[in-house]
């Protein structure tokens, strides 16, 4: 791939820096990871976030044959209200083992429950498996989709997410956009825990696609309460995906270049379960970095001494979802 001039100077930077919290093999694994997470979290700027009462509430219920679906809505911060639904299947024994479905960088969460809005909307589902939601509930789980911030209802347009001014504003008050959708799902695996008796909570997955994944990964790094992650086509080295391209800019976390690259982030999911999925045709995660990206992820499982709680899937195409290929090593983790 050639690099567009304006990323030369900056790649080169990226090329050549060393990681400051790269995992040296030595030291104690418990303490590196603990010093590690204190370090994302004051990148992600999670201390600008309070905690309060989480106002759950209902709008609707609604049948299908297959399922029970619930709106419903919370508050991740006082003056903030996350729109969601759960899918709980109508078959099956309880408790169900939740997934937390994260549509990438798109029209909105309806894309992961597989309804059309917008007429962009059709391929964007069945051309790449998005309909992430519909498939978790078919795998006999409970599927919850959010709608994360700057997407869909919370400030997209039918041509897409209007993340680019919003979340460029928030780092002005020691903010990101990444901090604030992992902190919106840490809240919302509060309100799974304390108002739906049907999940078990100790086999929560989170999955997502591409901007789905990339919040899908940060939220695993930071929050235990994950058993199983599930990061499609967005774990890739820094050098070779964005700073190697356009992307927006929701992606990006000021100073975290100096101090990890994703696969010594991975580091910090272990020993819980980390489902890596991508495609050797992916043009904007290719598949070079990501391949050198899980060098450096088993290498730290096996640190952590479990080396089988970590796989790569890929599938043949490009920048998709591969749910085919996802979920039998999904439930190679949660099923007992």
């Amino acid at each position: 791939m050639e690099l567009r001039p304006s990323f030369r100077h900056v790649n080169r930077i990226a090329q050549n820096t060393a990681p400051a919290f790269r995992y040296d093999g030595q030291a104690d694994f418990s303490l590196w990871q603990k010093v590690g997470k204190e370090t994302l979290s004051d990148l992600l700027g999670m201390s600008a976030f309070e905690r309060c009462e989480d106002d759950f509430t209902v709008e609707f219920q609604t049948e299908h044959s297959g399922f029970t679906e619930l709106r419903f809505t919370f508050k991740s911060e006082a003056d903030y209200t996350v729109p969601c639904h759960i899918l709980i299947p109508r078959r099956g024994e309880k408790p169900f083992v939740p997934v937390i479905c994260l549509q990438g960088h798109s029209t909105g969460m309806h894309i992961s429950l597989g309804r059309v809005k917008y007429p962009m909307d059709e391929s964007d589902i069945y051309d790449g498996d998005r309909d992430i939601a519909i498939r978790a509930v078919k795998e006999g789980c409970a599927a919850i989709t959010l709608e994360q911030r700057y997407m869909g209802e919370q400030g997209g347009t039918e041509k897409g997410p209007s993340c680019y001014s919003a979340a460029c504003a928030a780092t002005l008050y020691g903010r990101t956009a990444v901090g604030e959708r992992v902190w919106d799902i840490m809240r919302l695996i509060d309100v799974l825990e304390n108002h739906f008796d049907a999940l078990d909570m100790e086999r929560l997955v989170v999955l997502g696609n591409s901007g789905g994944g990339t919040s899908t990964f940060y939220t695993a790094c930071l929050e235990e309460r994950v058993f199983c992650a599930v990061p499609s086509c967005s774990v890739c080295t820094y050098k070779d995906s964005i700073v190697a391209m356009h992307h927006c800019c929701c992606n990006y976390i000021p100073h975290i270049g100096e101090y990890f690259d994703m696969g010594d982030l991975a580091g910090l999911i272990a020993p819980r379960r980390l489902v890596v999925v991508n495609g050797a045709e992916d043009d904007i995660f290719p598949k070079k970095g990501v391949d050198e990206t899980m060098e450096t992820v088993r290498s730290l499982y096996l640190s952590a001494g479990v080396p089988d709680n970590v796989c790569l899937v890929t599938g043949s195409g490009g920048h998709r979802f591969y749910a085919d290929l996802a979920w039998p090593e999904i439930h190679r983790y949660i099923d007992r």
